[in-house]
């Protein structure tokens, strides 16, 4: 028995010298001989090399979260000094990171569950510089040494977990330089030293909302940062600022963000706080990020404003016109992991585009194959001038624009870089100083970026203070870069006005066809400042129909094919009314006709077909109480040249003024008018010379639409007195004058 006990002692005392050897080999441990194991280990991993300048440490303590006989367990306490990670071969920076200290303490108990478990994770002045060539390489993309072997692990999958709590690090940089983005920019961290919580900042609603999302489970971990036990989860710990160049565009930022491990928590919102200027953009965010590592949903209050919408374009995806300065401030939910793509809705927003308001709703849906754009606007006050842009009218005039638009500087840039711009229109089109109809092309390549159907409603629309328009109503629907607006409905001057446009942008030139047709606008509601349009009681009612090919408004005029009726009936003419209307010719026409008198309009009608963008009357008539005045001739769009013979044809003995016909020549531009000298025009001649205007009176005659009053149409009368006229004889030849004008 003695000999047993000696046996068993001897055990004992070896197992106890075995322990306090390594308890003794643990303690005075240099890590520092073990530091080109490490490194090398590290370096495959990574498959850049790894190294450590400074002292590789090893300390114990015991654990301050651990209770009964394992709080006698000391935690290893881990620290290097001087770390960094070796750039790519290409990148221009020295080191793609480095690390100026780490420390961590790992558990020895939770490594025979397979768990590694930090604490106290600290990063001194970490610093990263991530860079991307042209051809999309991106020194982030780490490849292992031993790909297969890594593979293999991949798709085993790991049976060790990772569990860390705390992680705190002082001033960090990062660097960004992107050549696909023409990028070039700095950020710095810094831990804010007190958290602030988001409420102080994104108000109570904001604050509710997360503190009402469901909590993390049981052993994920707290959200912290450099001070977790102040901060919180819905706490900003961190700053940040940002500076550089993003496509030859100044970048400035600033903001505050939550704490480093809450980005791990999927199931609690991150908190954010951004704003930023890119260019003559400026954006300002507060709210929440829903697992930040993979950007799995977002909750912010949006403000956003610029010189144009079309600078939008190269920083966030979506095509958008080229309009004037605006602002807009509205909620920005998005969720990003849904099955037809990323969905984001801009809900309540309130904005300005220009001197116009704008609010409403929009939803961009990021799918295939294009993404989609839907919303509804309203609007209390519009301007023509700030819609110019969407009929390629000038953008600058009238807006308040300051500056030259981002948009026109990102497609310099890309252009002094090489790299060719299929997301720019071009610089806009100067207008010749002879044209006067707009030259400007619509950026019908950006068209097909994303489809849309976004409707709009608009009280008042003013294109100038003498004529407000109402009630707008208009849907815009794109699809594959053809553009409907249908229907297109406002009113104006006491009547309304009805279009459905079609702009198939997808092809060069661009097909468009329109229908428009006018009702009962009021004459002394479109001309309000003729004093005696006042007691007018006469309408103008019409109809168009038009197809054409262009990129302009020039272009599609200039090969206009179609037709035009127009009928006003009990209005007036006078050299006053043309000189207000700034129609110089037709001041001229008038006088030369009835001098400085008013005369009244009986009717007005006008049929016009357009071929190949010439414009020529089947019928043009102005019926007044002492002559029937006919114009005939052509207005060529595609040259923008005028010819057309003015002829009065007296009812009588009471024109005295002018028995010869008047002409109209030159450019729309220029126009000039004279006496067409020849013979005088037979008198009596009356609704004899236009009977062969048969079949276009029977045409107008729909456009009549009875008087509110209960009045005749005067128009009626004379489109009757027309079909019931016998055929006029065949023009005779033209005029020597005619020939050599």
């Amino acid at each position: 028995m003695a000999r047993k006990y000696k046996v068993l002692a001897g055990i004992g005392a070896a197992v106890i010298l075995v322990l306090v050897a390594a308890i003794v080999f643990l303690a005075t441990l240099d890590l520092n001989r073990f530091k080109p194991f490490v490194e090398e280990k590290a370096s495959a991993a990574l498959g850049r090399p790894v190294a450590i300048h400074g002292d590789l440490a090893l300390a114990w303590r015991r654990s301050q979260e651990d209770h009964g006989w394992r709080a006698w367990i000391p935690w290893a306490q881990i620290t290097a000094a001087d770390i960094s990670v070796a750039n790519t071969d290409w990148g221009r920076a020295p080191q793609f990171a480095t690390l100026k200290h780490l420390g961590f303490r790992v558990g020895l108990l939770p490594l025979l569950t397979h768990t590694v478990a930090l604490r106290q994770v600290e990063l001194g002045e970490p610093s990263v510089s991530l860079e991307r060539r042209s051809d999309g390489s991106a020194n982030w993309a780490f490849t292992p040494q031993d790909e297969k072997d890594a593979d293999k692990e991949k798709d085993k999958g790991s049976a060790w977990r990772l569990d860390v709590r705390e992680i705190a690090f002082d001033k960090g940089t990062i660097g960004y330089l992107d050549e696909t983005r023409q990028a070039d920019v700095q950020v710095v961290v810094d831990p804010l030293g007190k958290p602030v919580s988001i409420a102080n900042l994104a108000g109570a609603a904001v604050a509710g909302d997360l503190a009402g999302r469901k909590a993390p489970p049981q052993g994920a971990g707290s959200a912290a940062g450099a001070q977790p036990p102040q901060g919180g989860d819905d706490a900003y710990v961190f700053g940040w600022r940002a500076k550089g160049k993003y496509k030859g565009l100044e970048v400035d930022g600033q903001g505050r963000i939550g704490g480093v491990l809450a980005m791990q928590d999927t199931a609690k919102p991150f908190p954010v706080e951004v704003k930023a200027a890119v260019g003559q953009t400026k954006a300002s965010a507060t709210g929440t990020l829903t697992d930040p590592m993979h950007l799995g949903a977002l909750d912010l209050r949006l403000t956003l404003s610029g010189a144009s919408m079309a600078d939008l374009y190269p920083l966030i995806g979506v095509a958008l016109p080229d309009t004037p300065p605006y602002s807009t401030d509205g909620h920005l939910v998005g969720r990003l992991n849904e099955p037809q793509g990323a969905v984001y809705e801009y809900r309540d927003f309130n904005g300005k585009v220009g001197d116009s308001d704008i609010h409403g709703d929009l939803t961009f849906t990021n799918g295939k194959p294009r993404p989609r754009l839907q919303g509804q606007f309203t609007s209390n006050l519009l301007r023509f001038a700030d819609l110019g842009p969407l009929v390629g009218a000038d953008t600058g005039k009238g807006s308040g624009r300051k500056a030259a638009s981002d948009s026109a500087k990102v497609a310099r840039a890309e252009r002094a870089s090489g790299q060719a711009s299929t997301s720019d229109g071009g610089s806009p089109s100067e207008q010749p100083p002879d044209k006067a109809l707009p030259v400007q092309e619509f950026r019908t390549d950006r068209w097909a970026a994303m489809d849309a159907d976004v409707s709009l409603k608009a009280k008042k629309i003013i294109q100038s203070a003498q004529l407000p328009i109402s009630d707008l109503q208009v849907r815009a629907v794109m699809n594959d870069g053809a553009l409907a607006l249908t229907p297109l409905r406002f009113g104006m001057a006491g009547g309304t006005l009805d279009a459905d446009i079609h702009l198939d942008g997808s092809k060069k030139p661009m097909p468009g066809r329109a229908k428009v047709s006018a009702r009962r606008l009021q004459l002394q509601q479109l001309f309000p400042k003729v004093q005696s349009m006042r007691r007018s009681l006469g309408e103008l009612n019409g109809d168009a129909a038009l197809s054409a090919n262009g990129n302009s408004v020039a272009a599609l005029l200039g090969s206009a094919n179609g037709e035009t009726k127009i009928l006003i009936n009990d209005g007036l003419i006078s050299s006053s009314l043309m000189e207000l209307a700034g129609l110089n010719v037709g001041n001229y026409v008038v006088a030369k006709l009835f001098g400085d008198e008013e005369v009244p309009i009986n009717c007005a009608a006008a049929d016009i077909a357009l071929k190949d963008g010439l414009a020529k009357p089947d019928l043009f008539v102005f019926d007044t109480e002492n002559a029937v005045i006919d114009i005939d001739g052509t207005v060529n769009f595609k040259s923008e040249a005028i010819d057309l013979d003015i002829t009065p044809h007296s009812k009588g003995l009471r024109i005295i003024s002018l028995r010869s016909p008047l002409y109209v020549n030159g450019t729309l531009k220029n126009p000039k008018a004279g006496v067409k000298v020849g013979p005088l025009v037979a008198r009596g001649a009356g609704m004899v010379a236009l009977g062969a205007a048969l079949t276009p009176a029977a045409g107008l005659l729909a456009l009549i639409v009875p008087s509110n009053q209960g009045a005749e149409n005067q128009c009626s009368t004379m489109l009757h007195e027309m079909q019931q006229a016998p055929k006029a004889p065949p023009p005779r030849p033209a005029t020597k004058a005619r020939q050599t004008r």
